[in-house]
């Protein structure tokens, strides 16, 4: 079976690994171009091309994957299956026709819940104790297609979104070798989604990590679990910008406060008044400073100071 693997971020690794490993034909990986990472803005190149160029892997990088030259190349190779993992573009018509079985994408997603480029962040985001991993028939819409297999993962009460990535990242390359071999042996079964169930998560961008104290606790652990490590969820402190990494729902009752105020300090953590509820912060970040745990930066904080 000749596959062209298409992927960009780390969540892709794990599968082109395992096609590697198993011994598939791949004629080529498709991966978006380098960009400017860093303070310095220089150009790295994404984890999927550094995963195929130490493996002797042909490497493309086209700018736009619907222009009729791409499509060619493509064509080309002759490929028997186009392979997606988190690419970030939707494919054409023309380019899906181009191999005789088709496109299987791996999405991070039990679909039809969580179509779109950020399933991840927004699962945790929404409070959901139930996620995993669907293999689908890539189609012309975002996260349309038929679905092939699915496999569940539970969310922990403090699981963050870099951890739930992480395990999705390898528990969807289990379920693309599973669907690879009930394809080779004739018992794939597809199943069409149900649109009426579906729901989205765009993209995030370092706006959705502004905590509203007003909201219940569990609301904003939930916010901080699902912008960790990317954007990070943020408040102010006396007018700086405090990143917060790490928080649990507070055990304890304390009288009512504005929220926002903090209504005790210890040497482990600030407890914080919500709309309903109390919060912990157990680790911070200052502008211009490391992450650090509150057990670091307690004796700077005050008592009744009102986070905005």
């Amino acid at each position: 079976m000749r596959i062209v693997f298409m992927g960009t971020p780390e969540f892709a690794v794990p599968s082109l690994d395992m096609l590697v490993r198993e011994g598939y034909d791949i004629a080529a990986v498709v991966t978006q171009p380098d960009k400017p990472k860093g303070r310095g803005k220089k150009l790295a190149a994404p984890p999927v091309k550094e995963y195929a160029l130490k493996k002797g892997i042909d490497v493309l990088q086209p700018e736009k994957v619907k222009t009729t030259d791409f499509v060619n190349q493509i064509r080309n190779i002759e490929p028997d299956l186009l392979v997606t993992a988190a690419y970030g573009k939707i494919l054409s018509k023309e380019l899906l026709e181009v191999p005789s079985l088709g496109c299987i994408n791996v999405h991070a997603s039990l679909l039809p819940k969580y179509r779109g480029a950020a399933p991840i962040n927004w699962c945790i985001i929404n409070g959901e104790k139930i996620t995993g991993v669907t293999t689908m028939l890539t189609d012309e819409g975002m996260d349309t297609g038929d679905i092939l297999l699915k496999k569940q993962v539970e969310i922990t009460d403090q699981m963050t979104a870099g951890e739930l990535h992480d395990i999705l990242s390898v528990v969807g390359a289990e379920v693309l070798k599973e669907t690879l071999i009930k394809l080779k042996d004739g018992t794939l079964q597809r199943e069409p989604q149900n649109d009426e169930e579906a729901t989205y998560a765009p993209m995030i961008d370092k706006n959705i990590g502004k905590i509203d104290w007003n909201k219940p606790a569990q609301e904003i652990h939930n916010l901080v679990r699902g912008t960790n490590p990317w954007p990070v969820a943020y408040t102010f402190y006396k007018g700086d910008r405090m990143k917060v990494w790490k928080t649990r729902i507070a055990g304890e009752e304390y009288a009512h406060k504005k929220p926002g105020t903090i209504c005790k300090i210890t040497k482990e953590e600030l407890i914080v008044a919500t709309g309903d509820g109390f919060l912990s912060i157990i680790e911070v970040q200052f502008d211009s400073a490391r992450k650090m745990g509150i057990n670091e930066c307690w004796h700077n904080l005050d008592e009744e100071e009102v986070l905005e």
